[in-house]
């Protein structure tokens, strides 16, 4: 009898399991995209509890960063689009759910940029259309050497344009294009050399990788780094002078703040800071 090769295998899910899982680890929370039977498509079920997930663990003392992953052999391969094409017999061809679905997945990636805990991507595998936007709005990634990344919205007639929004303030504007113009899956190195993700790790290491950053993280003074995550999604938007007036600002805000107070006191005293709780 012929071996069953491991492609023949198809991630199921138990159907009484939820869309999104949690695990904290320390001061890091790693929520996993848990629809492997569909290779992390985002439904509005996991759209809902992902931006649930977020806004519930920024308000948290204990979480000091944010992993995503995805369950199975996908980090993500973007929109649910069977739960999208169903709506096509509605009255209005599903206008008004398509516009509900494309609001919801906006803000649940804003959500993401303006939560105060930094969030790592843990790219366990394709990343693509939505999926890589996922990636692409999380402040680092970590990615497997077996990840691939895709916007291939142009081969099926819907061009990637929420995506974009993600995509071209993480990449240069002919790299983003290429992506979204070709629809080629980029490997994990070459993610890297783009800049849409930090790191490239072995497949069995990149969750754990990515946990490390999270804990490194999470021994940085916690204002500093809600202070600081703000300021840099902020400035990114303005003209050069009009960023600098805001960054001298911000600057001394942080000045004012007791964790500037204490860090510089103890460079100064050459010893460890003691950062307020």
């Amino acid at each position: 009898m012929a071996q069953l090769q491991t492609t023949d295998i198809k991630p199921q899910r138990d159907p009484g399991a939820p869309p999104l899982l949690r695990a904290d680890q320390g001061p890091v929370a790693v929520l996993t995209l848990n629809r492997p039977e569909a290779r992390n498509c985002l439904s509005e079920d996991l759209l809902a509890a992902l931006h649930a997930a977020i806004a519930e663990i920024g308000g948290s003392d204990a979480i000091r960063a944010i992993v995503i992953t995805g369950a199975g052999t996908a980090f993500s391969s973007g929109h649910d689009l069977k739960e999208l094409s169903s709506h096509r017999s509605d009255s209005d061809r599903g206008k008004a759910y398509f516009a509900k679905i494309m609001d919801a997945c906006s803000r649940m990636m804003l959500s993401i940029v303006r939560s105060p805990k930094p969030v790592i991507a843990a790219v366990n595998g394709i990343a693509t259309a939505a999926g890589c936007q996922l990636v692409a709005s999380c402040d680092l990634a970590v990615a497997s050497a077996a990840a691939r990344f895709a916007t291939p919205g142009v081969n099926i007639g819907l061009f990637c344009s929420t995506p974009m929004v993600a995509l071209s303030r993480n990449l240069s504007r002919k790299a983003a294009m290429e992506m979204l113009l070709l629809g080629d899956m980029v490997g994990a190195n070459e993610a890297k050399e783009l800049g849409l993700v930090n790191r490239v790790v072995k497949p069995d290491e990149t969750v754990n990788a990515a946990v490390e950053l999270g804990r490194k993280i999470a021994e940085k003074p916690k204002a500093t780094l809600k202070i600081g995550k703000e300021a840099f999604y902020r400035q990114l938007e303005m003209p050069l002078e009009e960023a600098y007036t805001y960054a001298s600002a911000v600057m001394v805000k942080n000045m004012l703040h007791e964790e500037a107070k204490e860090g510089i006191g103890a460079f100064l005293e050459k010893r460890e800071p003691r950062w307020p709780r």
